[in-house]
């Protein structure tokens, strides 16, 4: 062993496989299933790449409970392939699964740990013991229960150099959306301060936007502090990579990737995280296009193809509208007349409010 080894450990969460993917579709058009594969097999390609010690996955690796068996088949069988290489695996059930991960013969190789209750798993690494400890997502009241949870994996008496917590919750702090909601309250956020001490990092899914997390430490406040900035706080990081890919337009601006995290002796013996780097996936651009409500029908299609010269032709886009639309044009403004004039590359979608009732 080298005298000063490194740890390396490659932490992704919510890559929501199945969304968008339908098996038997109705309308031939492109789908966003396929990126979410995409994003998740490019991380697994990163870990092997990259000669990673060890692979994290912190929640909602499905978009749902219940996904078809060739769904199933697809994600899984990735896992068991990247296993097979001899990297562990650690998934960490989340709200989309409903706690637990479809059955599948794919998960019982050896290297594929899957925490379908609370528990630590341990990790010899090139002679240090790698503990990491964690429960599926909690459904209910998770705030008062949070101590009794984290006990039960039994993390403390776990002997290890390196020791991680491993969750799909809300953490008091987080935010989300373009509007900066910030969680402080309720029973499913969980409280800052009642992290424990002795953990090197917390890796928590659930929250699709990269944030890192940091208690009050000697009137440090609550932060989200820029990586480069890590160092020179104090606190056990509460580290969330986000998705994999945009689930919504609410993400629209945000990078999505996945974070590679490397743990190292200091000059005191001590085991820090040394470095944290956020590697960014390839994402399409989300665009709002907008129908001006005094448009008519004979507008529609000259309309829409001056537009979509203006947009990338791979770009998600969301039709809104200023104003309200009138019931000729709602009538016109069908699946049929927007595959005509959309290309093959883009995908569409129609916001709520183009069918805002008219007043008046």
């Amino acid at each position: 062993m080298c005298p000063n080894p490194t740890i390396r450990i490659v932490f992704l969460a919510d890559t929501h496989l199945g969304f968008d993917y339908p098996l038997r579709p109705r309308v031939e058009r492109r789908r966003r299933g396929q990126d979410f594969f995409d994003n998740f097999q490019r991380v697994l390609d990163h870990a092997v790449r990259s000669k990673a010690d060890l692979l994290v996955h912190g929640g909602d690796l499905f978009f749902r409970k219940r996904v078809p068996k060739r769904i199933i088949d697809l994600a899984h069988g990735a896992l068991f392939e990247f296993a097979a290489k001899g990297i562990p695996v650690i998934v960490v059930p989340g709200n989309h699964e409903r706690s637990e991960l479809p059955v599948s013969l794919y998960l019982s190789h050896p290297n594929i740990h899957v925490f379908v209750e609370p528990k630590t798993e341990v990790f010899d690494i090139g002679g240090v013991r790698v503990a990491v400890s964690g429960f599926p997502f909690e459904r209910y009241d998770v705030r008062e229960r949070f101590t009794s949870v984290v006990a039960a994996t039994r993390w403390e008496k776990t002997a290890a150099e390196i020791r991680l917590l491993c969750f799909h919750q809300v953490v008091e702090g987080a935010r989300v959306g373009p509007s900066n909601y910030t969680f402080r309250r309720g029973s499913d956020v969980i409280r800052l301060d009642e992290i424990p001490d002795g953990l090197l990092a917390v890796l928590a899914g659930h929250i699709h936007r990269r944030q890192i997390l940091r208690q009050k430490v000697r009137g440090t406040p609550n932060n989200h502090r820029h990586e480069a900035s890590r160092k020179k706080t104090s606190g056990t990081p509460v580290i969330y990579p986000g998705s994999t890919e945009r689930t919504s337009f609410a993400e629209k601006d945000e990078p999505k990737g996945f974070f590679d995290l490397s743990f190292r002796k200091s000059a005191g013996g001590e085991w820090i995280l040394d470095d944290l780097e956020f590697v960014p996936l390839p994402t399409r651009p989300m665009v709002d296009l907008y129908l001006d409500g005094r448009i008519g029908p004979a507008d529609l299609v000259p309309f829409f193809q001056s537009e979509i010269a203006r947009i990338d032709p791979n770009a998600i886009v969301r039709l809104r509208c200023t104003g309200q639309l009138g019931g000729d044009v709602k009538r016109k403004l069908s699946g049929r007349l927007l595959r005509g004039v959309f290309p093959d590359t883009m995908n569409y979608q129609l916001s709520r409010d183009l069918y805002r009732p008219q007043t008046g």
